[in-house]
């Protein structure tokens, strides 16, 4: 069926709004990565701008030679892969009894959660509270705090209750367990909201930044987001630019080449789970 001339008209319109917003969200990137594979001199003169100058990459031969960078990002990779993991299982173990009419608890056990997303915990007593439990100056502070989200256990709880009650049933009448069918049928049939939730943890934990600053004070457990922030705003991390002769980089370019060794990673994994993301965010958004 051929669309009216509004139609096409709204279309237009709205690929125009698209494309724009697409290209004012883009730039500032171009910006970045120019700026890290540009020559000193261009970028001291503030010639760069979303082409790199002087095409070199001496910025990044020498954050790759840098070991307390690569330790910052081996402690934010294992926290991500090992939150993300206790997260899902979890939120999982959690979300699905809680999917269930005949679970007493399920009714007052949801409106606690709702009310977290609601309430926020006061930052002192939180903070007193986390250090009480031994985790300043600790990793796993990158990780506990984070384990269970109640935004997250909504949407796996939604999608849990669209699951094909026969299915269960007949899994329950072969002698499966309430785990044994969690473990072995349900959750290798729900690749789409865990692939979805996957990525909402993950990006979470890997981009965390409050709790790292407010938390960890040794340096050698820096994640590699506060060990970002020492290279954009601490000066005494930067290579002396006085002495000898003058390489071909500056702190511009460095910080620029930073900022996306920790960007990379992440939308490296993104195109590998969009097919599930957008499944999961839909089927986990329908029914309440």
């Amino acid at each position: 069926m051929s669309m009216s001339w509004n139609e096409k008209l709204f279309q237009v319109v709205i690929i125009t709004i698209l494309c724009l917003l697409s290209f004012v969200a883009i730039v500032p990137v171009l910006s970045v990565i120019a700026t890290s594979f540009s020559s000193r001199l261009p970028v001291d003169m503030n010639q760069v701008t979303i082409w790199p100058i002087g095409f070199t990459f001496a910025s990044w031969e020498y954050m790759i030679y840098r070991p307390d960078l690569w330790k910052s990002f081996g402690i934010t990779l294992v926290t991500t892969i090992v939150g993300t993991f206790l997260s899902l299982l979890i939120t999982a173990m959690m979300a699905y009894p809680l999917a269930k009419k005949e679970f007493m608890l399920g009714k007052v056990l949801m409106i606690a959660a709702v009310i977290t997303l609601v309430l926020k915990a006061p930052l002192v007593p939180y903070f007193l509270t986390l250090r009480g439990y031994g985790l300043y100056n600790n990793v796993l502070v990158l990780i506990f705090p984070h384990i269970l989200m109640a935004f997250n256990l909504i949407i796996m709880r939604t999608f849990f209750k669209q699951f094909p009650a026969e299915l269960e049933e007949a899994a329950v009448v072969e002698g499966c367990g309430y785990f044994r069918l969690l473990f072995k049928i349900v959750l290798p049939l729900s690749k789409a909201v865990l692939a979805t939730l996957g990525l909402f943890y993950g990006v979470l934990i890997w981009n965390q930044f409050q709790h790292p600053v407010m938390f960890l004070q040794n340096p050698d457990l820096f994640p590699l987001q506060l060990k970002i922030r020492q290279f954009i705003v601490d000066d005494s991390v930067m290579p002396d630019m006085n002495a000898g002769v003058l390489p071909n980089y500056n702190e511009y370019t460095l910080r620029a080449t930073t900022i996306l060794f920790a960007i990379v990673p992440v939308v490296a994994v993104y195109p590998y789970i969009q097919k599930y993301f957008v499944k999961g965010a839909l089927l986990g958004s329908v029914k309440g």
